[in-house]
């Protein structure tokens, strides 16, 4: 190999916290490189209006809001490269890296591979992504301010997405395909309690529907199919929440660095550090609890400097 493929630092990933590591890796001198995969950006590519994030009063797109962090990281010498990681081997020295067209070394890697979002599979799912289909509650509740929507999901994550959505809209319907719930039972009461949250039971979401005038699209009803009758119903809602939870992109990393039993990276207390030196993680592919841009931007800016110490060292 090359010593033209060795780097000091190699990033994968590139939404909010790969990118704010490349930023802060780039200011610190370690000319990180920045492997972007298939959706460079990660989830908020496919996000419309970010309103929640800081020093945006009036909102941004969420694609642009990547660029800027791209181009951010770019001025100060991160170089970003369009090619997915297919295998890593971490147990060596220098850490190595295979991509579908080349192979590369790092002294030390910030993994930031995201999770995503567990989705239904349907065509009409991902025509509506964004214009009324959501996988974020707090990324989007926002904007069903007084409108009725529906959450698909039987577990802590959909009860979790209903209860947050009735500080917005005026009535929240949970589908679940069985007739009682797979959350816990604190969860499960808190969603019974509440008078604006209601179930359809045995059901499960069969297609989105929705209206497209003058290229603005928008979800209108769905269609519902009871599996214990068979019958088909259509039932109107403004928006559709799916809520059937996430699973961390860490397939590649399985038998090296430590992970929960649903995948989601370990790190060491107060860090970024994973169990083998050298190797740090950041954003969602570590975190199953808050999962917003801004909440990975800071772990990004973490790893990054836990990196920096450890190549000092």
């Amino acid at each position: 190999m090359s010593t033209a493929d060795h780097h000091k630092l190699i990033i994968i990933g590139s939404g909010p916290a790969g990118l704010t590591a490349a930023l802060y890796a780039a200011r610190a001198n370690l000319s990180p490189i920045v492997f972007e995969g298939i959706q460079p950006g990660g989830q908020l590519t496919i996000t419309t209006e970010v309103e929640n994030y800081p020093g945006f009063p009036k909102g941004t797109m969420g694609p642009e809001l990547m660029e800027m962090f791209r181009e951010q990281a770019q001025r100060f010498g991160a170089r970003s490269i369009y090619q997915n990681v297919a295998k890593v081997d971490l147990t060596a020295r220098p850490f190595n890296l295979w991509t579908d067209e080349g192979s590369y070394t790092a002294d030390a890697v910030i993994v930031a591979t995201g999770a995503s979002a567990k989705l239904l599979g349907l065509p009409s799912e991902k025509e509506y992504m964004g214009y009324g289909v959501s996988a974020c509650a707090t990324c989007d509740g926002f904007f069903f301010r007084n409108q009725e929507v529906i959450v698909v999901g039987g577990g802590d994550t959909a009860m979790e997405e209903a209860t947050f959505l009735t500080k917005f809209a005026a009535k929240v319907t949970i589908v679940h395909r069985r007739d009682s719930l797979r959350a816990s039972k604190i969860m499960q009461d808190k969603s019974r309690k509440n008078p604006k949250i209601g179930f359809i039971w045995n059901s499960t979401v069969e297609e989105i529907l929705g209206r497209n005038e003058n290229g603005k699209k928008s979800v209108t009803s769905v269609k519902l199919k009871n599996l214990q009758t068979g019958e088909t119903t259509v039932v109107r809602t403004d928006g559709v929440f799916v809520g059937i939870g996430h699973q961390p992109n860490t397939g590649l990393f399985k038998g090296q660095l430590d992970m929960d039993a649903v995948g989601y990276l370990k790190t060491q207390a107060g860090s970024t550090r994973t169990n083998i030196p050298g190797v740090f993680a950041a954003g969602d592919v570590a975190d199953s609890v808050y999962r917003q841009a801004v909440t990975a931007a800071g772990t990004g800016c973490m790893a990054a400097m836990d990196a920096e110490k450890f190549l000092e060292s």
